[in-house]
């Protein structure tokens, strides 16, 4: 009797150490076993490798259909407890009672407050040399000056005001200049290194001058199928232009685009507002001499 006494008795959980596919499946089957687990993970997430591929060998299978599941069935089980950004220090113990040493690195985020909008890591920083405000008094060109001042005094006293004034300013300019940009920071407050950043980020949005009208080539699925591809090279031979350029005379920029969510025009082009479907080759540079003539926007034209 006092020997088995002496016997350690067995706990039911189990650690499982990496939280890649192969960690995860582990994890999943110890619960399913009704034991309760602890998964440690060096990283800040799991999914390990696999998450950064697109197809796994041999099978060609996708990655992410592959994890997703496994991913989702991990959040829902209370019985599974993430430990990320661990590394085992120490294990003691023998088989059956183990005890594990862990030491846990900072997250610097409260994580029950969390929502995974990723404005932490824009606005780190370390990662982010964030710019100071702009001290010096910031004076617009005169052909600036009238347009961008009253757009930003139209918006500034209101909640939110950025996006607005940008998206004016883009629409009486087509494109941000540098001391426009430096300009908006000055009377909004918002640092330019904010600014920058929205400016660059949406396709609609230029910090580079563009063409009067903006040619939109879209290189969707359905599209690219039916030939834009070759209304891409036609536009760039006719206008002697390259994708992404802008004519000398500052009238025509060529863009291709993934959608413009005209698929039943395929292929379809989008000039400023106009939509010109179902197209073919040879419609191009009627299509451009038209533009030169300035007729208007806001039409849908289909073959």
């Amino acid at each position: 009797m006092p020997a088995e006494l002496s016997q350690p008795t067995s706990v039911g959980a189990a650690l499982v150490v990496g939280g890649g596919i192969g960690g995860m499946q582990a994890a999943l089957d110890l619960t399913a076993a009704g034991i309760k687990v602890y998964l440690a993970e060096n990283k800040a997430s799991i999914g390990g490798v696999m998450s950064q591929l697109d197809k796994t060998f041999p099978t060609n299978d996708c990655a992410m259909c592959t994890m997703a599941p496994r991913l989702v069935e991990i959040g829902r089980r209370g019985d599974i407890e993430l430990l990320t950004l661990s590394d085992v220090q120490q294990v003691q113990g023998q088989a059956g009672n183990f005890t594990v040493s862990l030491k846990k690195r900072p997250r610097f985020v409260d994580e029950n407050k969390c929502t995974g909008c990723g404005s932490c890591v824009s606005n780190c920083p370390v990662r982010t040399k964030v710019q100071p405000r702009e001290r010096q008094q910031v004076e617009l060109a005169p052909d600036y000056r009238e347009k961008v001042g009253t757009i930003v005094q139209r918006h500034k006293m209101r909640q939110g005001p950025l996006m607005p004034i940008l998206q004016e300013v883009n629409s009486a300019l087509n494109y941000f200049p540098e001391s426009v940009l430096r300009y908006v920071a000055q009377e909004t407050g918002h640092s330019l290194a904010h600014i920058y950043r929205l400016a660059t980020f949406y396709s609609a949005f230029s910090v580079t001058p563009r063409g009067k009208y903006v040619i939109n080539v879209c290189m969707g699925t359905t599209c690219y199928v039916r030939g834009s591809e070759r209304l891409m090279d036609r536009f760039a031979d006719t206008l002697k232009i390259k994708p992404d350029e802008t004519t000398p005379d500052m009238l025509f920029t060529l863009k291709s685009v993934r959608c413009i969510g005209c698929c039943g025009l395929a292929p379809a082009v989008m000039v400023g507002d106009t939509v010109h479907g179902k197209l073919t080759v040879k419609e191009v540079a009627g299509i451009a001499s038209k533009y030169r003539g300035g007729i208007g926007h806001g039409q849908v034209n289909a073959g």
